[in-house]
Protein backbone atom coordinates (compact mmCIF):
# COMPACT_ATOMS: atom_id res chain seq x y z
CA UNK A 1 0.00 0.00 0.00
CA UNK A 2 1.35 3.29 -0.98
CA UNK A 3 2.08 6.06 1.86
CA UNK A 4 -0.17 9.21 2.12
CA UNK A 5 2.64 11.37 1.02
CA UNK A 6 3.10 8.88 -2.08
CA UNK A 7 -0.33 9.39 -2.70
CA UNK A 8 -0.36 12.83 -3.22
CA UNK A 9 3.14 13.03 -5.36
CA UNK A 10 2.13 13.26 -8.88
CA UNK A 11 2.67 10.60 -11.20
CA UNK A 12 5.07 10.20 -13.92
CA UNK A 13 4.80 8.99 -17.54
CA UNK A 14 7.73 8.78 -20.22
CA UNK A 15 7.52 9.67 -23.20
CA UNK A 16 10.05 8.47 -26.11
CA UNK A 17 11.61 9.78 -29.09
CA UNK A 18 12.19 7.81 -32.51
CA UNK A 19 15.07 6.06 -32.26
CA UNK A 20 14.03 4.51 -28.70
CA UNK A 21 11.62 3.17 -26.73
CA UNK A 22 10.91 3.32 -22.85
CA UNK A 23 13.86 1.79 -22.19
CA UNK A 24 15.79 5.51 -22.98
CA UNK A 25 14.67 6.35 -19.35
CA UNK A 26 16.42 3.39 -17.36
CA UNK A 27 18.62 5.83 -15.78
CA UNK A 28 15.97 8.08 -13.89
CA UNK A 29 13.16 5.87 -13.38
CA UNK A 30 15.30 4.19 -10.48
CA UNK A 31 15.41 7.29 -8.28
CA UNK A 32 11.63 8.98 -9.33
CA UNK A 33 9.90 5.51 -7.77
CA UNK A 34 12.40 5.66 -4.49
CA UNK A 35 11.20 8.90 -4.01
CA UNK A 36 7.44 7.81 -4.13
CA UNK A 37 6.21 8.85 -7.76
CA UNK A 38 4.09 6.18 -9.66
CA UNK A 39 6.31 6.25 -12.42
CA UNK A 40 5.19 4.53 -15.94
CA UNK A 41 6.53 4.50 -19.33
CA UNK A 42 4.27 4.66 -22.59
CA UNK A 43 5.79 1.86 -25.09
CA UNK A 44 3.82 3.19 -29.03
CA UNK A 45 4.73 2.20 -32.05
CA UNK A 46 5.99 5.58 -34.07
CA UNK A 47 3.29 4.42 -36.44
CA UNK A 48 1.43 7.48 -36.22
CA UNK A 49 1.24 10.74 -33.95
CA UNK A 50 -2.62 10.04 -33.44
CA UNK A 51 -1.63 6.34 -32.33
CA UNK A 52 0.96 7.23 -30.12
CA UNK A 53 -1.07 9.65 -28.24
CA UNK A 54 -3.60 7.26 -27.75
CA UNK A 55 -1.13 5.06 -26.67
CA UNK A 56 -0.29 7.53 -24.19
CA UNK A 57 -3.85 8.26 -22.79
CA UNK A 58 -4.32 4.71 -22.21
CA UNK A 59 -1.28 5.14 -20.22
CA UNK A 60 -2.16 7.37 -18.01
CA UNK A 61 -5.24 5.47 -16.82
CA UNK A 62 -2.43 3.13 -15.57
CA UNK A 63 -0.66 5.17 -12.89
CA UNK A 64 -2.86 6.17 -9.49
CA UNK A 65 -2.09 10.36 -9.42
CA UNK A 66 -2.61 12.97 -11.65
CA UNK A 67 0.41 13.36 -13.95
CA UNK A 68 3.69 14.90 -15.59
CA UNK A 69 4.49 13.88 -18.98
CA UNK A 70 8.26 13.75 -19.92
CA UNK A 71 8.46 13.48 -23.58
CA UNK A 72 11.90 13.10 -25.15
CA UNK A 73 12.82 14.40 -29.10
CA UNK A 74 9.50 13.31 -31.05
CA UNK A 75 8.16 11.94 -27.77
CA UNK A 76 7.65 16.36 -27.15
CA UNK A 77 5.40 16.24 -30.09
CA UNK A 78 3.25 13.52 -28.53
CA UNK A 79 3.17 15.71 -25.30
CA UNK A 80 2.00 18.37 -26.75
CA UNK A 81 -1.04 16.50 -27.97
CA UNK A 82 -1.86 14.19 -25.23
CA UNK A 83 -1.30 17.06 -22.63
CA UNK A 84 -4.52 18.18 -23.19
CA UNK A 85 -5.99 15.51 -21.23
CA UNK A 86 -7.18 16.61 -17.75
CA UNK A 87 -5.18 13.65 -15.52
CA UNK A 88 -1.99 16.07 -16.64
CA UNK A 89 -1.11 18.59 -14.43
CA UNK A 90 2.70 19.68 -16.46
CA UNK A 91 5.13 18.64 -18.60
CA UNK A 92 8.51 18.71 -19.03
CA UNK A 93 10.65 18.37 -22.52
CA UNK A 94 14.16 16.84 -22.88
CA UNK A 95 15.46 18.00 -26.04
CA UNK A 96 12.50 17.50 -27.60
CA UNK A 97 9.58 18.99 -29.97
CA UNK A 98 6.57 21.38 -29.15
CA UNK A 99 4.39 21.73 -32.26
CA UNK A 100 1.82 25.14 -32.41
CA UNK A 101 -1.67 24.48 -33.64
CA UNK A 102 -0.70 23.53 -37.73
CA UNK A 103 2.60 22.59 -37.01
CA UNK A 104 3.94 19.20 -37.52
CA UNK A 105 7.28 17.98 -36.27
CA UNK A 106 8.76 18.32 -39.91
CA UNK A 107 8.31 21.71 -39.73
CA UNK A 108 9.86 22.32 -36.69
CA UNK A 109 12.79 20.64 -37.94
CA UNK A 110 12.69 22.37 -40.66
CA UNK A 111 12.87 26.06 -38.76
CA UNK A 112 16.13 25.30 -37.80
CA UNK A 113 17.55 22.62 -40.23
CA UNK A 114 19.20 19.58 -38.14
CA UNK A 115 22.51 19.19 -37.62
CA UNK A 116 23.88 15.36 -38.31
CA UNK A 117 22.25 12.72 -37.48
CA UNK A 118 19.52 12.54 -40.05
CA UNK A 119 22.62 12.02 -42.42
CA UNK A 120 23.05 8.34 -41.41
CA UNK A 121 19.49 6.94 -41.39
CA UNK A 122 18.44 4.62 -44.42
CA UNK A 123 14.18 4.34 -45.00
CA UNK A 124 13.57 0.39 -45.39
CA UNK A 125 10.32 -1.47 -45.71
CA UNK A 126 8.34 2.12 -44.67
CA UNK A 127 10.54 2.69 -41.94
CA UNK A 128 13.50 5.24 -41.16
CA UNK A 129 17.01 3.10 -39.75
CA UNK A 130 19.61 5.11 -38.08
CA UNK A 131 22.64 3.09 -39.44
CA UNK A 132 25.34 2.04 -36.88
CA UNK A 133 27.84 5.52 -37.51
CA UNK A 134 24.90 7.66 -36.66
CA UNK A 135 24.43 6.74 -32.91
CA UNK A 136 27.72 8.62 -32.20
CA UNK A 137 25.78 11.58 -33.54
CA UNK A 138 22.79 10.35 -31.52
CA UNK A 139 24.57 9.63 -28.64
CA UNK A 140 27.99 10.77 -28.61
CA UNK A 141 28.54 11.58 -25.03
CA UNK A 142 27.38 7.95 -24.09
CA UNK A 143 30.36 5.37 -24.09
CA UNK A 144 31.02 3.22 -26.50
CA UNK A 145 29.23 0.12 -25.15
CA UNK A 146 26.46 2.30 -24.28
CA UNK A 147 26.36 3.71 -27.97
CA UNK A 148 26.02 0.10 -28.98
CA UNK A 149 22.83 -0.79 -26.76
CA UNK A 150 21.34 2.44 -27.96
CA UNK A 151 21.53 1.19 -31.47
CA UNK A 152 20.85 -2.14 -31.05
CA UNK A 153 17.28 -1.00 -28.90
CA UNK A 154 16.66 1.31 -31.72
CA UNK A 155 13.02 1.24 -32.92
CA UNK A 156 12.32 2.73 -36.39
CA UNK A 157 9.54 5.22 -36.92
CA UNK A 158 7.35 4.99 -39.53
CA UNK A 159 8.81 6.99 -42.63
CA UNK A 160 5.34 9.56 -42.57
CA UNK A 161 5.52 9.99 -39.14
CA UNK A 162 7.13 13.34 -39.37
CA UNK A 163 4.70 14.59 -41.29
CA UNK A 164 1.27 14.82 -39.46
CA UNK A 165 0.89 15.62 -36.00
CA UNK A 166 -2.38 14.72 -33.48
CA UNK A 167 -4.62 17.61 -32.24
CA UNK A 168 -3.66 19.67 -29.32
CA UNK A 169 -1.31 22.36 -27.62
CA UNK A 170 -0.71 21.34 -24.13
CA UNK A 171 1.94 23.99 -22.77
CA UNK A 172 -0.32 26.96 -23.44
CA UNK A 173 -2.22 26.05 -20.78
CA UNK A 174 -0.10 23.15 -18.41
CA UNK A 175 3.09 24.52 -17.07
CA UNK A 176 6.10 23.37 -18.58
CA UNK A 177 9.65 22.72 -17.97
CA UNK A 178 12.63 22.30 -20.60
CA UNK A 179 15.78 20.78 -20.85
CA UNK A 180 18.23 22.18 -24.19
CA UNK A 181 20.85 19.60 -24.89
CA UNK A 182 23.42 22.58 -25.87
CA UNK A 183 25.67 19.89 -27.88
CA UNK A 184 22.68 18.25 -29.74
CA UNK A 185 23.44 17.02 -33.33
CA UNK A 186 19.99 15.65 -33.94
CA UNK A 187 17.34 18.57 -32.96
CA UNK A 188 19.31 22.10 -33.51
CA UNK A 189 19.52 23.27 -29.77
CA UNK A 190 19.03 26.72 -31.54
CA UNK A 191 15.39 24.90 -31.86
CA UNK A 192 15.06 24.00 -28.45
CA UNK A 193 15.92 27.61 -27.53
CA UNK A 194 12.86 28.65 -29.85
CA UNK A 195 10.43 26.27 -28.43
CA UNK A 196 11.37 26.84 -24.82
CA UNK A 197 11.00 30.56 -24.82
CA UNK A 198 7.69 30.07 -27.59
CA UNK A 199 6.12 28.44 -24.77
CA UNK A 200 7.07 29.93 -21.57
CA UNK A 201 9.40 27.16 -20.20
CA UNK A 202 11.21 26.88 -16.75
CA UNK A 203 14.44 26.62 -19.31
CA UNK A 204 17.37 24.42 -17.91
CA UNK A 205 20.45 23.89 -20.22
CA UNK A 206 23.31 21.16 -20.20
CA UNK A 207 26.17 20.14 -22.65
CA UNK A 208 24.65 17.07 -23.50
CA UNK A 209 23.95 14.88 -26.59
CA UNK A 210 20.52 14.29 -27.38
CA UNK A 211 19.93 11.60 -24.65
CA UNK A 212 20.58 13.88 -22.12
CA UNK A 213 18.50 11.15 -19.71
CA UNK A 214 21.14 8.91 -20.51
CA UNK A 215 24.11 11.42 -20.06
CA UNK A 216 23.39 13.00 -17.46
CA UNK A 217 20.32 11.55 -15.73
CA UNK A 218 20.87 13.32 -12.54
CA UNK A 219 20.16 16.74 -14.00
CA UNK A 220 17.15 15.32 -15.56
CA UNK A 221 15.88 13.83 -12.76
CA UNK A 222 16.26 17.35 -10.48
CA UNK A 223 14.43 18.70 -13.67
CA UNK A 224 11.20 16.45 -13.03
CA UNK A 225 11.61 16.65 -9.06
CA UNK A 226 11.44 20.72 -9.27
CA UNK A 227 8.32 20.43 -11.95
CA UNK A 228 6.81 18.02 -9.24
CA UNK A 229 7.20 19.66 -6.57
CA UNK A 230 5.33 22.91 -8.48
CA UNK A 231 2.64 21.43 -9.32
CA UNK A 232 2.27 19.69 -5.81
CA UNK A 233 2.13 23.21 -4.10
CA UNK A 234 -0.34 25.11 -7.10
CA UNK A 235 -2.77 21.60 -5.96
CA UNK A 236 -2.51 22.40 -2.31
CA UNK A 237 -2.69 25.68 -2.89
CA UNK A 238 -6.16 25.38 -5.36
Amino acid sequence: MKSKSAQTKPSIVFCHGIWADGSSFSKVIPTLQEEGHDVIAAQYGLDTPEGDVATVKRTLGRVSNRAILVGHSYGGSVITAAGIDDRVVGLVYIAALAPEAGETSQSQLDKFPVTDAFKYVEVADGRVWMRPEGVVCFAGDLSEQEQKVVWATHHAPAADLFSRNAPGTAWKSKPSWYIVANNDRTVQPDLQRFLAKRMGASTHAVNSSHVAMLSHPDLVVDVIRAAAKAVQASSVKA
